[in-house]
């Protein structure tokens, strides 16, 4: 009698283990699936990524490119004083040029001028002044 346990018990653990084997390929298949959905909305998830990116580096690029080239507005007044050559201006006897004033009033420019002239003891047609600019 315990040669027929012994077989009955050994054919409950195989009908067992095969039950776990077949439990066991069953959740690995429905693991293997999951996994594989996953990894492919993964993969989606990253392409539309990259894709909105690109697309946002394009326009704008395209808008920096658009502003680049939109020459800035000309009134049509500037536009046909440059197309009429000016004449060159009549300079004053003994003069030496322009002078460029930057945040000068002109009256201030002719003091400080005469103040140089004065302080050099030189005549002022002998002086050039390229530029005069208030320093604050």
């Amino acid at each position: 009698m315990s040669f027929a346990f012994a077989e009955e018990i050994a054919s409950e653990a195989a009908e067992q283990v095969a039950e776990a084997a077949e439990a066991a390929t069953k959740r690995m298949t429905l693991d293997m699936g999951n996994n594989l959905l996953y990894a492919i909305l993964g993969y989606l998830v990253v392409f539309v990524g990259l894709t909105l990116l690109m697309a946002v580096i394009i326009i704008v690029g395209k808008i920096m490119v658009a502003k680049a080239k939109k020459p800035a507005a000309v009134p049509a007044a500037e536009t046909a004083k440059a197309a009429v050559p000016e004449a060159p201006k009549q300079l004053a006897p003994g003069s030496a040029g322009d002078v460029k004033l930057y945040d000068t009033d002109p009256r201030d420019a002719a003091m400080i001028m005469a103040i140089v002239a004065d302080k050099l003891q030189k005549p002022l047609n002998e002086l050039r002044f390229v530029s005069i600019k208030e320093v604050k």
